[in-house]
């Protein structure tokens, strides 16, 4: 009886997490507690329009929290990993050492 092999660790990465730009949104957000829209825009160097996109799709995935907010007369948006987030991200990160070989 020959023996299946293991299955390729690409099959644990996130689809959700593989794109660059959520990519790069996660990465940012899972080195800070939160950070400000503006902040994220200009750290991962997308469009408002790219980063709201993106972010919606973080947010269906239960990754992201989005906090709106007024200071004084203006909108703030602040932003966060929820712990499925950093669950996801960290997971998604061992996936690729181990793909790596690290």
């Amino acid at each position: 009886m020959s023996q299946q092999p293991a299955q390729h660790p690409r099959h644990e990465l996130s689809e959700v997490l593989h794109q660059p730009v959520r990519f790069s949104i996660a990465a940012a957000l899972a080195k800070t507690e939160t950070m400000d829209f503006k902040d994220l825009r200009n750290t991962i160097q997308v469009s408002d329009s790219v980063l709201s996109k993106q972010l919606t799709i973080l947010d269906k995935a239960g990754f992201v929290e989005i906090k709106k907010a007024f200071v004084g007369k203006f909108p703030r948006t602040s932003l966060k990993l929820t712990p499925a987030g950093h669950e996801a991200w960290e997971h998604h990160m061992a996936t690729l050492r181990l793909i790596a070989g690290a």
